[in-house]
């Protein structure tokens, strides 16, 4: 009888690789479309980007970066994201924690409004701006009876980028947050904490890495934003293009060793964004395998 039931253990606790494992056949097939829609989607644009970039040799390709607009234009990419990926940090902290950590009326009506973003398409967002903040929009005559520009100067660009961009962060943090629950912050409430104590030093703690997954993402958006920006920049050289818009007027232009330099630097940063992505799940994947390793111990 212990036999028996030895072997019955052993069928049903081991592996059961001859049951699991596809043919050798399908796992090549699979291996290999994989990889060929890498190499013809990813790795072959990625690559003519570089050679097109240096056809002209490594002085034109400095030269194409280093020219006055190019370098506008690489200022106010930095500066639109740099404003508006804090405070999308900021923005999706504070929404996460609400909707993760309370129960109020409305709660529903704020995720919707946090995903309103990903449902327009950032053009239409665009022309919401030149609506409202136009020389014919609603707010047009008194922004122009006190001197004050939106659209086609740098705080439409920063409010169309803010705009496309908010639910990032707050996106990654909600599901993070309500998967650690409240038992840490009542706990700490309990042993005398306060407020900012208790999210300072064990929510956010707890958060970090899928914080910082959001923060990764925004950037990578903001920096990348062609659409929204477009409508509300007005194309002005020097002033308004960011770098995906001057990347297009040089295209335009037909001067596309130029174009193709410019491009080349917003690819090298999606680049360095991927392999901060990669290291930021790894770090998070890391950190989950305690926890669930402990679940099962208790199971």
């Amino acid at each position: 009888m212990g036999a028996a039931i030895g072997h019955l253990t052993r069928g049903t606790s081991g592996p059961r690789t001859g049951q699991l494992t596809e043919p050798r056949w399908v796992r090549f097939l699979l291996i290999g479309v994989t990889l060929g829609f890498l190499a013809l989607f990813l790795f072959v644009p990625l690559a003519a980007v570089f050679t097109e970039a240096l056809r002209k040799g490594w002085g034109y390709y400095f030269e194409s970066i280093r020219e006055p607009n190019a370098l506008a234009s690489i200022r106010l990419t930095l500066l639109a994201a740099g404003i508006a990926v804090p405070l999308n940090l900021v923005f999706g902290v504070a929404a996460s924690w609400c909707i993760a950590k309370f129960q109020f009326w409305g709660k529903n009506i704020l995720l919707t409004l946090i995903d309103l973003p990903f449902a327009v398409s950032p053009v239409i967002s665009g022309l919401i701006y030149i609506l409202l903040f136009g020389a014919q929009g609603v707010f047009g005559g008194w922004l122009q009876a006190h001197d004050i520009k939106i659209v086609f100067a740098v705080p439409g660009i920063v409010l169309a980028t803010i705009f496309v961009t908010f639910p990032f962060v707050a996106r990654e943090l909600i599901p993070v947050m309500q998967s650690t629950g409240t038992d840490q912050e009542e706990a700490a409430l309990v042993l005398g904490a306060n407020g900012w104590q208790t999210f300072f030093k064990v929510t956010l703690p707890s958060v970090k890495w899928g914080l910082l997954y959001g923060v990764i993402l925004c950037n990578a958006r903001a920096m990348g934003e062609f659409g929204a920006v477009s409508v509300v920049s007005g194309h002005i050289r020097g002033l308004t293009n960011t770098m995906p818009l001057h990347v297009e007027i040089l295209y335009n232009e037909y001067n596309f060793a130029a174009a193709f330099a410019v491009a080349s630097l917003l690819a090298f940063l999606a680049l360095i964004t991927l392999a901060a992505k990669t290291y930021v799940e790894y770090q998070f994947q890391k950190q989950a395998e305690p926890i669930s390793a402990s679940e099962g111990y208790v199971a």
